[in-house]
């Protein structure tokens, strides 16, 4: 009985399974890579995601609803190019987050002539200028300039459960602001020299 050679399969390639294995290995490696890479840049994206002025201004309580809610109210007077304003940005959409349904949080531009009776109601003159309000709207304290996150919390949380607000003067670093009514009817910032009107008394 004669063997046809040509009906023999050949030996397997002893480095077959070796090559694959590897090749499967490389493949995971490049996976991991490049899911690593992701996160990477989603986590920094996320961290350079930092709230704004503009952001924080849009999602504000307006003044109006603030002051008849009969909720408490904290006033932060603010401008978009105030250094120290933007510096507390992110403390402040913190404190938004964790006292949304108890505090009204309401800003207002200087560089808007429309608040000027707020600004001069309130002695503003370098922010940010916070004001802390009941549910009644009657100002209990008013705190100056960049403040710890800490700080305003206790306020806040004091604030919610009508506890007296220490009404000693805090002062932080501020950026001073320019009195729009004593400027010139031509000057935009000046926003036609509105005269001011005093509303409200603390």
């Amino acid at each position: 009985m004669t063997t046809n050679s040509s009906s023999i399969s050949p030996n397997p390639d002893p480095q077959q399974p070796k090559n694959s294995a590897k090749r499967l290995r490389n493949f995971l490696v490049v996976l991991a890579a490049i899911a690593l890479s992701i996160l990477l840049v989603l986590g920094s994206r996320q961290q350079s995601e930092k709230p704004s002025l503009s952001s924080l201004a849009v999602n504000a309580t307006p003044l109006d609803i603030a002051l008849t809610n009969n909720k408490p109210t904290l006033l932060e007077f603010y401008a978009n190019w105030c250094t120290t304003c933007q510096a507390m940005a992110d403390d402040i959409k913190a404190l938004e987050d964790q006292y949304a349904d108890q505090v009204n949080f309401v800003m207002l531009n200087v560089d808007n002539s429309k608040w000027l009776p707020e600004i001069s109601e309130f002695e503003v003159d370098g922010i940010p200028h916070f004001v802390f309000l009941n549910a009644t709207g009657e100002a209990l304290a008013s705190t100056i300039g960049q403040q710890p996150r800490q700080i305003m919390s206790e306020r806040l949380a004091a604030l919610v459960e009508n506890d007296s607000l220490s009404t000693a003067p805090m002062a932080g670093q501020t950026s001073p602001i320019q009195p729009m009514v004593k400027a010139k009817a031509d000057d935009p910032r000046g926003h036609g020299g509105i005269p001011v009107k005093q509303s409200r008394n603390l």
